[in-house]
């Protein structure tokens, strides 16, 4: 992956949506029972504006049904769902209009917050509208007015959930057909924080004015154990895009953001920097050092610190002292910054931890800007 991340973005391979994928199946298979004959490709028309053309793996023709397949591929930005077998299987019904659901691997909407509304197949409003539109589109071709059943499957969809956050966002059993643009670009982070905002959403539909943010899954792990009174809805992993996440938060009206992460990203944190990510601003060694000098270090600390070659080094160095007041007084700074940011209204705690899991330091409760 590394490697990858280091590609010319303009060599890089975009990729096709779960939504792509599906209405792409779908086409075909609504070909295939109007005329009988197994479809080999479909052409689809994508929200970005272009057509593009899928390979059909397998079509089956069983009756008044059709069942074809498609492999999703990501790109170069592989994520969960890259290779994962989507089928679309349409039939003709009494009722005039399209009715379409999930089948096997389609996860199920049980929380409020998603776009999807609560019972219904985890299928996205862009995908919803694109496999309607090309339902009609194809009747009208073929000059055919009879309602249509279109069911969505992914076979191993459940399986391929667990990696998601679907259990955590209340989607059960199986995967979300998504996308809003038909491709997926390489590395955007575009995806991660819709990602995000889908998890503040499910968090604030289901009553909690309380999340705790964390920037990965091991920080999550403790925070999990710091705040074990919270649901698990109220637990977000936010990545790098911490001003991001937060904004979000304040604008939903949620009350209270707990930080949870490491030496690394939250020095960058502390010093004002909203964006986490290692290619972001650096850490600033001077900062660390003054804060060093805020809570009485030795100017032989000091030294140390401005000379540092990391923010975990610092630590270290902060850890060998025994000066708890310096990481509790970095986790103030945390909070300050993030409250500058999004300029006050909220109340921040802020816990560091060591990537053994032993708590470094925290502030709780702070709600104003110096």
């Amino acid at each position: 992956m590394e490697k990858k991340n280091k590609k010319d973005p303009s060599q890089m391979r975009h990729g096709y949506t779960t939504g792509a994928c599906a209405t792409a199946c779908t086409k075909a298979a609504l070909t295939a029972l109007i005329t009988g004959e197994a479809q080999e490709t479909a052409t689809i028309h994508l929200p970005i504006g272009r057509d593009v053309t899928f390979t059909i793996e397998k079509s089956t023709i069983s009756g008044e049904s059709v069942s074809c397949e498609t492999i999703k591929d990501g790109g170069d930005d592989p994520d969960a769902t890259h290779g994962a077998l989507i089928v679309s299987t349409v039939s003709w019904q009494e009722e005039s209009g399209i009715y379409l659901d999930g089948g096997v691997g389609v996860g199920r909407v049980t929380k409020p917050g998603l776009p999807v509304a609560v019972g219904e197949a985890a299928i996205n409003p862009v995908p919803r509208k694109m496999l309607y539109s090309t339902v009609e589109e194809t009747l009208s071709d073929f000059n055919i007015k009879r309602g249509v059943k279109v069911i969505i499957s992914v076979p191993d969809g459940e399986k391929i959930a667990k990696n998601t956050l679907n259990g955590r966002l209340g989607i059960i059993g199986g995967i979300s057909i998504l996308g809003t643009r038909g491709t997926v670009v390489p590395f955007s982070s575009s995806a991660y924080r819709a990602s995000v905002v889908e998890a503040i959403s499910v968090a604030h539909a289901t009553g909690n004015d309380h999340v705790v943010m964390t920037t990965g899954g091991r920080s999550e792990r403790y925070a999990m154990q710091q705040y074990k009174g919270l649901p698990k809805e109220a637990f977000i992993e936010m990545g790098d895009f911490v001003g991001f996440a937060i904004k979000h938060c304040k604008r939903l009206g949620i009350k209270r953001i707990s930080l949870v992460g490491m030496m690394g990203k939250f020095s960058k944190v502390a010093q004002g920097v909203m964006m986490v990510h290692s290619k972001s601003k650096p850490v600033n060694f001077e900062f660390l050092a003054q804060l060093a000098r805020d809570v009485d270090a030795p100017e032989e600390i000091v030294k140390q610190v401005t000379e540092a070659n990391t923010a975990s080094h610092v630590g270290e160095i902060m850890l060998e002292t025994g000066n708890q007041k310096f990481f509790n007084h970095l986790c103030e700074a945390c909070c300050m910054s993030s409250l500058k940011h999004v300029k006050g209204g909220l109340i921040m705690d802020t816990s560091i931890y060591s990537m053994k899991g032993e708590l470094l330091g925290r502030a709780d409760g702070i709600d104003t800007v110096d």
